[in-house]
């Protein structure tokens, strides 16, 4: 047998990544001889980083450090990697370190900010934010990040809008910039009517003509105007890149506007070809709701995709019950903010910063070995078959991200989908009592999109909170929860999964 070729290697690696293949191409590229290794080592990380495995990219960036101890680059790719596993007090002093060496990028005091961030050093992190601005003032990922720590550490609106306020001026031409604006002033309140107005005035006065702000212009029109919101899809639609994003808003606006067959007709196109986006498999879905037909996806089989059980006592816990108490205490350590996070679904409450997976805490850690039987037992009772779920089940999963969310009184999760996963979760940790009161106060009901139709849908499937509980369900099935009234919070945590 010939053997195979660096080159080869790579290329065949790469192909397989690029098909989603990734365990595959992870097997090809250490099973490179030890003299090709280091050439692969770029394709090998990325690869563990698509593969979100950033505790395998750690001791890769470590012998790295150590084979250039007084390299910059060195030390900073490690204080990334150690900040991607949650080792943020580390990830602080190396990237200290690649800046006592002599870096400036704004990269570096990213990483540093984010490090700060995480280990709750508020003041610091906003400070290092603003060094990253200092030196790239377009960066839009530290803008956005800078705002939204402000945002959720108390600021009032127009001090956490302010990075935006700075940047537009620099670079009011600037078209991502408009629409990130746009959405920071939707999640702090801003009513849909105002921000639209101050996003298409904003465009117009800076000559812009872009897909992704007639998009997010026929968001907002939405809520008040959805023919207006009909008009700016198509022009969305009409300018490059012409893609799913442009597509799938016309579509939601035309089932606004109760022009079911044309968004029928955009999103049977979208099938064959986005088959595993989740935004494209909801619409469909929506839209065969509206028009009173079986779904041939199986989509609207709520009771055989949408599955309840109770979490496993993990080893170390006499009870479930016990085990919960002490979940309770570990998981209100990490809600290090009261307010929501832009762009996320919930309203009035707070989300964890950091991965759950990355939380080095044995209440934590135990809550994934408590979840695998649960989970084993939801993909064998699914099975598989030709519908967008069934047919990726190959009975094992990987995380996509894990997470825990506290809502106030009349905190609620607007409907919503898991753009990135392929199964989604909601388990009960700590509950109030208004979800006893026969009201649904709090409960989570799916299948209704966050859009008002000329005649709403009813929910395929509501279920009630429990403590201990686990909810299963598709990524692309709508879901939210109705807001309750009740001192006592409601505490939760959520994840993401795809086929391993």
């Amino acid at each position: 047998m010939m053997q195979m070729s660096l080159q080869q290697r790579g290329q065949q690696a790469q192909t397989l990544a690029g098909l989603g293949r990734l365990q595959e191409a992870l097997v090809l590229v250490e099973a490179a001889p030890a003299s090709e290794r280091e050439a692969l080592m770029a394709l090998r990380i990325s690869i563990l980083k698509a593969l979100e495995r950033p505790e395998a990219v750690v001791p890769l960036r470590r012998a790295q450090v150590k084979a250039a101890p007084n390299s910059m680059v060195a030390h900073h790719n490690l204080a990334s990697a150690l900040g991607d596993a949650g080792a943020a007090a580390e990830a602080e002093t190396e990237a200290r370190k690649a800046l006592s060496l002599g870096g400036k990028a704004p990269e570096t005091w990213l990483v540093l900010a984010r490090a700060l961030q995480a280990q709750h050093k508020l003041e610091e992190a906003i400070a290092a934010y603003g060094e990253v601005m200092a030196r790239r003032s377009d960066y839009l990922e530290a803008i956005n990040e800078q705002a939204q720590l402000l945002w959720m550490s108390g600021a009032d609106v127009g001090t956490a809008r302010e990075p935006y306020t700075q940047a537009l001026v620099r670079h009011p031409a600037l078209a991502q910039l408009h629409q990130a604006q746009a959405i920071f002033n939707a999640y702090v309140g801003q009513p849909e009517r105002e921000v639209w107005q101050e996003l298409t005035q904003g465009a117009a006065k800076a000559g812009l003509q872009v897909a992704g702000i007639e998009t997010d212009a026929a968001h907002l029109a939405l809520a008040f105007d959805p023919a207006l919101a009909v008009a700016h899809a198509r022009k969305a639609v009409a300018l490059p890149p012409n893609d799913i994003a442009s597509w799938t808003t016309l579509a939601k606006a035309l089932l606004v506007t109760g022009e079911v067959g044309e968004a029928r007709e955009i999103l049977s196109q979208l099938l064959p070809t986005a088959g595993q986006q989740q935004i494209v498999l909801a619409l469909h879905a929506t839209a065969l709701r509206m028009a009173d037909e079986k779904d041939p996806l199986g989509l609207d089989d709520g009771d055989g995709l949408i599955r309840a059980t109770q979490i496993d006592t993990p080893d170390g816990w006499g009870s479930l019950s016990a085990y919960l108490a002490d979940l309770k205490v570990a998981l209100e350590a990490q809600h290090a903010f009261n307010r929501h996070p832009i762009g996320q679904s919930l309203r009035h409450g707070s989300q964890t910063p950091v991965d759950l997976r990355r939380v080095d805490d044995p209440a934590i850690k135990a809550f994934f070995s408590a979840i695998d039987g649960p989970i084993r037992r939801y993909l064998a009772a699914l099975g598989t078959g030709n519908d967008p779920v069934r047919s990726r089940n190959t009975g094992e999963y990987r995380f996509a991200g894990c997470w825990s969310i506290r809502l106030r009184s009349g905190g609620f999760h607007e409907a919503h989908i898991h753009s990135k996963g392929w199964l989604s979760s909601a388990c009960y940790i700590d509950l109030p009592p208004a979800v006893d009161r026969g009201g649904q106060e709090g409960w989570i009901g799916f299948g209704v999109p966050p859009f008002n139709l000329k005649q709403p849908l009813v929910p395929l499937k509501v279920e009630k909170p429990e403590p201990g509980k686990l909810v299963l369900f598709p990524s692309c099935m709508w879901h939210g929860t109705l807001p309750f009234d009740d001192d006592h919070q409601r505490l939760t945590i959520a994840f993401d999964l795809v086929p391993a």
